[in-house]
């Protein structure tokens, strides 16, 4: 047997990437920008593919057309201060700019008097540092004043080069903090924003959850007019196709031909979400690829045995952690007609009349601010709700479905 070519998990690479091109050529677009105007966000629940995207062909793309790409992780210890932040650009500059030449003067003694001296250094972490630490005013101030440099540096070393950007991914972890007077996302806005006036070609590339762009938005009303908003979606039915089909080029005939007649069922069952693709597809693969001699597998059971490893693997641990009253609400929003979009509370209040649980304005509000803190629920810029795992609303109809006929036999 081969090796298994799909890939869930978080942030690994899928063997195709599929259903992406329109999200490629506007990121196109934005890598001929003379002066930088507009910088990206790429947004959308976890598990759609945006890790993917950035990494294995935002930032293909982006080298193939001169330009520096540097960035990492953002964790939540980069909004503790401003400086921290300083840290977390400077670092990651230094993977490129630590070759590059830099003149600087220092005093040196010489006999009774100090005469300057100009040597040649490294533009690496600790000249930055140095430099970051030498700048008079806010840390803002600082943070452009090394950037201004390594622009100079670059367009000396790296003549080449169109410029540099800066790609964080999981970046809805940057907030200020006002109750410490530090304002880290601030900064970044601020520093980029008064770079790219001066015609400096440094981007930023940003990627995170749906509340990424709204905590921008809240910290300086101008981003609104920095960024470029990408929201990623489910796969529609032909790229889900292709997702299923590419990876088995070169797979045996057999194999093949069992995917290609559950593709349809594929996407039914995973309504072209990234990450329910490859795992459905690892399975089946595992399953198929086993079987000695090859059958059919369509009566075997399997789909309900996939569906109960996925709701193990995926759903089980966060319902887990809910209260009942929240698993109450989250039955009301599974139950409406658009719970696989966006809904609004009034909806939620309306439909839990009918189903008994009377929720009030004031109560469903209170939970959806809880849920949304416990990652289950999403509101975007418009006062509207999504629940933020997908396919969650099928969960919930699965389990009080079973929890209904456990109850039901059990009075039997």
């Amino acid at each position: 047997m081969t090796d298994n070519p799909y890939r869930p998990g978080a942030a690994h690479a899928p063997p195709y990437l599929a259903g992406r091109d329109a999200e490629r050529r506007e990121f196109s677009r934005l890598l001929k920008q003379t002066p930088v105007l507009e910088n990206l966000v790429l947004t959308g629940i976890r598990g759609i593919g945006k890790t993917v995207l950035m990494r294995a062909a935002l930032r293909k793309d982006a080298i193939e057309n001169s330009w520096i790409w540097v960035g990492s992780d953002i964790s939540e210890a980069v909004s503790v201060s401003e400086n921290h932040l300083a840290r977390r650009l400077l670092t990651d500059l230094n993977t490129f700019s630590a070759d590059w030449e830099y003149a600087s003067d220092e005093q040196h003694p010489l006999g009774f008097t100090n005469v300057p001296e100009r040597r040649t250094i490294r533009f690496d972490y600790q000249t930055m540092m140095a430099l970051f630490e030498q700048e008079p005013g806010l840390v803002s101030d600082k943070i452009k004043r090394v950037l201004l440099e390594a622009w100079q540096l670059m367009q000396k070393h790296m003549p080449d080069k169109k410029g540099i950007i800066f790609a964080w991914d999981e970046a809805q972890n940057l907030a200020d903090r006002s109750a410490d007077n530090e304002y880290p996302l601030g900064v970044l806005l601020d520093v980029f924003s008064s770079l790219q006036s001066q015609g400096a070609p440094f981007m930023l590339v940003l990627s995170g959850l749906p509340t990424l762009f709204p905590k921008l938005v809240g910290s300086r009303t101008y981003a609104e007019r920095m960024f470029r908003v990408m929201s990623l979606d489910n796969l529609n039915h032909e790229d889900s196709g292709e997702a299923i089909s590419k990876p088995l080029e070169k797979e045996p005939e057999q194999i093949k031909t069992f995917f290609n007649s559950a593709n349809e069922g594929i996407y039914a069952l995973t309504k072209g979400y990234p990450y329910f693709i490859q795992f459905w597809c690892r399975e089946l693969y595992d399953y198929v690829a086993d079987a000695r001699p090859f059958v059919d597998k369509k009566s075997t059971g399997i789909i309900e045995r996939i569906s109960r490893k996925l709701d193990n693997d995926f759903f089980e641990g966060r319902w887990a952690r809910l209260t009942d009253r929240q698993r109450d609400l989250l039955g009301v929003i599974a139950h409406l007609e658009n719970s696989d979009g966006e809904f609004t509370v009034q909806e939620i209040v309306n439909q839990s009349k009918l189903t008994g649980q009377a929720f009030s304005n004031s109560h469903a509000n209170q939970m959806l601010t809880t849920l949304f803190d416990r990652g289950m629920i999403f509101k975007n810029r418009h006062g509207k709700y999504v629940l933020a795992v997908p396919l969650l609303d099928q969960y919930i109809r699965r389990h009080m479905h079973t929890e209904s006929t456990d109850e039901t036999s059990s009075h039997d």
